[in-house]
């Protein structure tokens, strides 16, 4: 069942920025009325909210998790590395890194609306996984819309750029390689997800 209670009480559990919002750093404490904090917590709880945070910042469900999980297991190289991989190459990721949209959970919600296709196809599928080459757009009618011009002006105002292994155009983007592990978030740790899975 997908979370739909409040973003910032998530954050701060986690103690980490999932939702593209820095609000959750005025209150750092973790959430309830008396938080138990451990000072030494065990390596299974580091590897569990490890887990908890990126699964959370993906919106994904733990069936899905895990079966992108598996995905990358059966890939040749680096486990950690593949699994991001797969992860950053969702269609709804792809969208919201393009600047199509100002959050994740944003960019979910045009892909599931329908105003997003893939190789001029309509796409509502957001854990899609694109391929090298594959061109996403806006549809037309939605790029005339006033929350398209509003998002456009707001990013340009942050100064919002595409990584490096995505090229973007004003209604349009291309996956032109695979996200290299230095291109994504470095402050993911990968490698706790992998020991945790490999228990």
């Amino acid at each position: 069942m997908r979370y739909t209670g409040p973003k910032r009480k998530l954050e701060r559990r986690e103690q980490a920025t999932i939702f593209g919002s820095d609000a959750w750093k005025k209150r750092t404490g973790l959430p309830g009325q008396h938080p138990v904090s451990r000072k030494r917590p065990s390596n299974f709880a580091i590897q569990f909210r490890e887990k908890q945070k990126v699964k959370r910042m993906y919106l994904m469900t733990e069936k899905q998790f895990r079966r992108f999980f598996a995905e990358a297991k059966k890939a040749t190289g680096n486990t950690g590395t593949r699994f991001l991989q797969l992860l950053e190459l969702r269609l709804d990721n792809v969208v919201y890194r393009l600047g199509f949209a100002k959050t994740r959970n944003q960019a979910r919600q045009f892909v599931n609306h329908g105003h997003v296709q893939v190789n001029g196809v309509r796409a509502d599928i957001p854990s899609m996984i694109l391929n090298v080459g594959d061109e996403v757009s806006l549809k037309s009618k939605f790029t005339k819309s006033p929350i398209s011009d509003q998002i456009d002006a707001e990013l340009k105002a942050e100064k919002h750029k595409a990584p490096e292994w995505l090229s973007k155009a004003k209604t349009s983007g291309k996956v032109l390689a695979e996200p290299t592990r230095d291109q994504m978030d470095k402050s993911i740790k990968e490698q706790s997800i992998v020991e945790l899975y490999s228990r």
